[in-house]
Parts: C-alpha cells; structure tokens; sequence
C-alpha cells in the first residue's frame, strides 16, 4: 500500500527568519495552515513575507508573497 504524500509549510518573516508551522501533514492540513498564516494578524501588520509548502522531497508546490498573493502555482 502507498503511503500518502505529506507536506511542509513554512512562514517567512521580513527580518530574514523564518519557522516550519507545520511538518509532514497531510495536504489538507498543510493547505488550512498556509490559508491561515496568509491570513492572520501578522500578516496584516506587516510582520510575514512569505509563506510555503514543500512536498516530501523539499520541493515547493506552493509559495505566497507579501504584496503579491498566491505566486505558485500560478
């Protein structure tokens, strides 16, 4: 039996750190959190820049930008 593909999200902030929010969920997880950490209060203050997902093999299949949106996929 195959196991399911499991993803990364990760929140970038505009001093140059960044967190991983979440690690090896499933996708609908990992899509509920990079809507909530594109969504949220620090995001409106100006605080996050970038959020992303990776797939298993650290590949970004979804990335969010400050002041752009949705940037991948397009």
């Amino acid at each position: 039996m195959t196991q399911p593909e499991l993803f990364s999200v990760y929140q970038f902030f505009t001093n140059g750190q960044y967190e991983q929010v979440r690690s090896h969920v499933p996708v609908d997880e990992a899509m509920k959190a990079a809507q909530h950490y594109t969504n949220n209060v620090a995001v409106r203050m100006g605080i996050t820049a970038r959020v992303i997902i990776t797939d298993s093999g650290d590949s970004t299949v979804f990335e969010w930008k400050k002041d752009e949106g949705i940037v991948w996929p397009k």
